[in-house]
C-alpha cells in the first residue's frame, strides 16, 4: 500500500512505518519533560551563579526534547517523513553538547588542579575532542541522511552504505570519549598524588562522581547505537522501541541530570585556595 509520506496520516493495521514500530506516545511527552527539566535547571544555574559555559548542558536538552518531539509527533502520524528526519538529526546531535560540557569540565578541574597535573591544556582538551565531536557528527549526518533517504523510497533501496557511514560516526565517536576516559582518570590520579587535599572538598568530589558517570553512560548509548546500526535497519535492536528508551534515551536523561546534581561551577570549587597550597 503506497502511502503519502508528506502528512499525516494514523496507523494503518499491517503496514510499517520507517521506525519498524508505532512510537509510544507516553515514552515521547515523559522524555519531552524530563529534558525540558534539565534543560531549565541548567538554563537556571547558569544564570544564577554565573556559569554561562554550563548552558552548553542546556543546549544539549534543547535538542533532546526537539527529538522527543518529534517521536511523539511520529506517534500520531507514524509514516510521515518530516518528525522521522527532525529525530534523527537531534538525537543524534544532542549528546555531542553533554560530551563538550564534560571537555570544559576537565579543563576546569585542571585549572584547580593545576597544570601540572596533565599532559594537555584545559583548551587542547575541548579543541581536539570537539573536533573530534564534530567531524564524528558530519559523518554521522551523511551517512543518516543517505540510509534514511534510501529507506524511504518506494520500494526502499539499499541502506548498507549510510549505515555503513554512520557506523563509522559513532565509532570514531566512541573511540575519541574512551581516550578521553583515560586522560580523564590519569588527572584525577595526579591530582590524588599531588594535591590530594583539593580532592577532599565535597563539591569536587561530586562533580568527578558526576563526570565518571556521565562518561559511563555515554559510552553505553554508542555502544548500543553501533551494534544497532550494525545489524541494520530492519534489525532487531533499531526495530524494539523498548532498547532504544533504555539504552537512547534514559542513558541521556541520566547523562545531563547528573549535572544538576553535582553543578558543573563545582570544578572550579578548589581554586580560589590554589596560591596558599
Amino acid at each position: 500500500m503506497e502511502i503519502d509520506r508528506t502528512i499525516c496520516v494514523g496507523s494503518i493495521p499491517g503496514v510499517e512505518g520507517p521506525y519498524g514500530y508505532y512510537p509510544s506516545l507516553g515514552a515521547g511527552i515523559a522524555f519531552c519533560v524530563l529534558f525540558g527539566i534539565s534543560m531549565l535547571l541548567h538554563a537556571f544555574t547558569s544564570a544564577r551563579y554565573r556559569t554561562w559555559w554550563q548552558l552548553i548542558f542546556a543546549i544539549g536538552a534543547l535538542g533532546e526534547v526537539i527529538g522527543w518531539a518529534g517521536r511523539t509527533w511520529s506517534s500520531e502520524c507514524p509514516y510521515q517523513t518530516t518528525p522521522f528526519l527532525i529525530q534523527i538529526c537531534t538525537l543524534i546531535l544532542a549528546p555531542a553538547f553533554f560530551t563538550a560540557g564534560i571537555y570544559v569540565i576537565l579543563g576546569r578541574l585542571i585549572v584547580t588542579f593545576g597544570r601540572h597535573v596533565s599532559p594537555l591544556s584545559p583548551n587542547a582538551y575541548l579543541y581536539i575532542f570537539c573536533t573530534a565531536d564534530i567531524v564524528s557528527l558530519v559523518v554521522q549526518a551523511v551517512g543518516g541522511g543517505m540510509a534514511s533517504f534510501a529507506y524511504q523510497q518506494t520500494p526502499p533501496r539499499d541502506t548498507e552504505t549510510g549505515t555503513h557511514i554512520m557506523v563509522a560516526g559513532i565509532l570514531f565517536q566512541l573511540a575519541a570519549i574512551i581516550v578521553f576516559s583515560f586522560l580523564f582518570a590519569r588527572v584525577i590520579v595526579k591530582a590524588l598524588k599531588s594535591r590530594g587535599e583539593v580532592l577532599r572538598q565535597r563539591e569536587i568530589q561530586y562533580i568527578i562522581a558526576a563526570t565518571t558517570f556521565s562518561v559511563v553512560v555515554i559510552v553505553t548509548r554508542s555502544i548500543y547505537r553501533t551494534i544497532e546500526l550494525l545489524q541494520g535497519w530492519e534489525g532487531y535492536l533499531i526495530t524494539t522501541e523498548r532498547f532504544f528508551l533504555a539504552l537512547d534515551g534514559a542513558m541521556m536523561v541520566l547523562a545531563v541530570a547528573a549535572f544538576n546534581i553535582a553543578r558543573p561551577g563545582w570544578a572550579e570549587a578548589g581554586k580560589s585556595d590554589r596560591s596558599s597550597c
